[in-house]
């Protein structure tokens, strides 16, 4: 029998300490409801359910990204809804003007309201806005951005990157030299000039693409870079607004809204002095409608999408929430049963430390 070292009570003390210590785990896991309140309770179980809840959120404000989305094109189709009617009504009163029944003043009266008919399209496309966004003016989509100045001298190359060009821009260059000219509307759609002469001087038109070219001196809108052999290369950068639609880099939908003012949609300069101009407003007014129909088409093509993309969204992120909640949460039922067991065995083995902490005392009785 020995005093020094009472082994019955270190076992029995290593033994509560370590109940206790289990116990205490146990009741952060059911006081905060997780299995895993820091990495030491699984390293790998946190990495994979962080990763998880990383995308969990990128996809809710993917949702409101898209719902962000909606609005702009409700608010945009609104407004060319508006547009609309003023086409029709100015299509009417071209009709009523194709009638040489009527003397010239009733004519001048007709052309008075379209005039102002013609203004209330340019006021719609000039102050329709979301969040500041100008929508119908031509400049949501495809647009310049930044400026450069690029002179060019002999034969050579020239690699002008434009962001965002859009094809009815102007450009303006100084051709010294003979080469090939290629033109990107920002749609992959390019039209080519070859054997540009040195001394040549005027306009160059490309109809196909609705871009004027005045050759005198190059002055770009758009950051480029350049390098020479013998082409000059105009090429515009992706033409769209882009909504961010999902959790991941890269998932974006892009948006281009056109100009919907009269001079481009061609109905600014209509006249119905006579039969003849009056037959032809008709003609122009038809193809404005159907230019506004079209894009009135593509924007209720977009909100379709968008509200599918939501809706995946919203399932996406409930599956993944209920993927990251079985690797993360605690089963509360199973934790408590464990909790009991390590609070019993906690009281074990204190009643156990304290007998064995009296067995010493019987050295005394070997004294008397």
């Amino acid at each position: 029998m020995i005093i020094n070292h009472n082994m019955n009570a270190m076992n029995a003390h290593r033994q509560m300490s370590i109940n206790t210590v289990n116990s205490g785990k146990s009741m952060e896991k059911l006081s905060s409801g997780l299995r895993i309140n820091r990495a030491g309770d699984d390293a790998a179980g946190l990495a994979i359910s962080e990763k998880m809840r990383g995308q969990i959120r990128g996809l809710e404000q993917a949702s409101r990204n898209a719902q962000d989305g909606i609005s702009l094109i409700q608010t945009a189709e609104g407004a060319l809804n508006e547009s609309h009617g003023i086409l029709q009504r100015m299509r009417e009163l071209a009709v009523q003007a194709s009638n040489d029944t009527l003397q010239a003043s009733d004519r001048t009266a007709i052309q008075t309201e379209i005039t102002q008919l013609n203004q209330e399209l340019d006021r719609i496309g000039n102050t329709t806005q979301f969040n500041g966004k100008v929508l119908l003016d031509g400049t949501f989509g495809v647009k310049n951005s930044g400026t450069g100045t690029l002179a060019v001298g002999g034969d050579g190359v020239t690699n002008i990157n434009v962001s965002g060009a859009k094809a009815s821009t102007t450009y303006t260059l100084d051709n010294n030299a003979a080469g090939e000219v290629t033109l990107d509307d920002g749609n992959g759609n390019q039209q080519r000039l070859t054997g540009l002469a040195a001394t040549f001087t005027g306009t160059l038109n490309f109809d196909k693409l609705g871009i004027s070219i005045d050759v005198a001196a190059i002055d770009l809108s758009g950051a480029g870079s350049w390098s020479g052999d013998g082409k000059t290369i105009i090429t515009a950068a992706t033409a769209a607004q882009q909504v961010q639609i999902g959790a991941n880099a890269g998932q974006s939908l892009g948006l281009t809204i056109n100009d919907m003012r009269s001079t481009a949609l061609g109905v600014n300069t209509i006249s119905v002095a006579s039969y003849t101009s009056a037959n032809a407003a008709i003609t122009a007014i038809d193809s404005a409608i159907s230019t506004v129909s079209t894009q009135r088409s593509t924007l209720g093509a977009w909100q379709n999408r968008l509200e599918h993309t939501i809706a995946n969204l919203g399932t996406s992120s409930e599956n993944l929430t209920a993927a990251e909640s079985r690797i993360r949460d605690v089963d509360m039922a199973k934790e408590m049963m464990s909790f009991s067991k390590n609070n019993i065995l906690s009281q074990a083995a204190q009643a156990m430390l304290a007998q064995a902490n009296q067995q010493p005392q019987g050295v005394l009785q070997l004294l008397r």
